[in-house]
This record gives structure tokens, sequence and C-alpha cells, in this order.
């Protein structure tokens, strides 16, 4: 299913998880520093309403004057879980690419205002790096450097799968259960 901009909650509300989506349109790279930035109350460089951070360290050069991506894989998502509700729920986030899910901080903000968490597949940095289309814009590289700025990246059919939704289901916490189940019958005697 095509997810295209503006990621209105509306869209976000449509979304399932378990849905396969291909993301078109702007989203920016965030990773740690920009998260403790952010909730430490610095002020977001681009307008984060109804946008799509995705937690990626890109490895991006410039050739020929312009900004070209080699490499767009997804980081692990759950260190940002400190950050990320309330962050979502300040500046109205609809959506968190990532990979390895996130915890239920980030699910009761999924829930609240309507965003998904979307998995990217990992290790496949290089795939990825082919659906940005365009560089749009580089903000706080000077403070943080290159793999912890952010990255405004326009995208076009870039695969995902919605693992946490909106309305507060999380195939994280569902395959979390099932292993603990599985590993209490394993361990009886």
């Amino acid at each position: 299913m095509l997810l295209e901009a503006p990621f209105t909650e509306e869209k976000m509300r449509a979304l399932k998880v378990g849905d396969l989506v291909e993301i078109s349109g702007v989203v920016y790279t965030g990773r740690d520093a920009v998260h403790k930035y952010l909730h430490e109350g610095g002020k977001p460089p681009v307008d984060l309403r109804d946008a799509i951070i995705y937690h990626c360290g890109p490895v991006v050069v410039k050739e020929g004057g312009r900004w070209v991506v080699k490499a767009a894989g997804p980081t692990t998502s759950i260190r940002e879980e400190p950050f990320q509700g309330p962050l979502m729920e300040q500046y109205g986030l609809r959506g968190v690419i990532g990979k390895g899910g996130m915890g239920p901080k980030t699910l009761a903000a999924c829930q609240k205002v309507g965003a998904c968490y979307l998995h990217a597949v990992g290790g496949a940095a290089q795939v990825l790096a082919e659906c940005v289309t365009a560089v749009e814009g580089v903000h706080l590289m000077e403070e943080f450097g290159s793999p912890e700025a952010i990255w405004e990246f326009r995208v076009a059919k870039f695969p995902a799968v919605v693992t946490m939704d909106a309305h507060g289901k999380s195939l994280h916490a569902n395959v979390a259960s099932a292993s603990a189940e599985a590993l209490s019958r394993l361990l009886k005697p």
C-alpha cells in the first residue's frame, strides 16, 4: 500500500499492524543526539508536524556539488524509547521508521496522537538508499556530525512494515509474549 505525504493522522490511523507500505515524500533522519537535543528543549530546525522520523545514521557524500546517499539502513530504535513518545506528542510526529521496535511508552503515544512505528529491513542499507531520490537538506551537522544530523530525504516507495499502530497493537509485544510463553513451557520440568 502506498503511504504518501502528507502523513496525516487520518492516514496513519487507517494503518494496521502487518500492513506493508511504500512511503513516498519527505522523511527526516534522527538518532540519539537529535532525540536528546529535542527532549532537552532544543528547537527543531524543521517542521515535524505530520512528519516521519527515520532512526538512521546514513552514509552521505558530496558528488558534483550535491549530496548523494550511499547507505541508509535503519538503526535500533529502542534507544529512543525514553524520548520518542514525548516528542511525538509535542511535535505531532505521525511516524517512526526504525528496526527492532519500541516499547510501551512509544506505543501509548502512537495511540494517543495517531501515529505508527514502521519497521524497515536491517542489513539492506544500500537497497534502502536507492529509495532516496533527493537530499533536500541537512540540519545540525555542525553540532552533531554527519550520522547524527537531521537529514531531509525525499523518498519514493521506501518499503516498511507497520509493527506498531495507532490502535494500541504491537507486533513486538506479541512476539515477546509468545516467546515468554514458549520459554516457560520449555523450562517446565
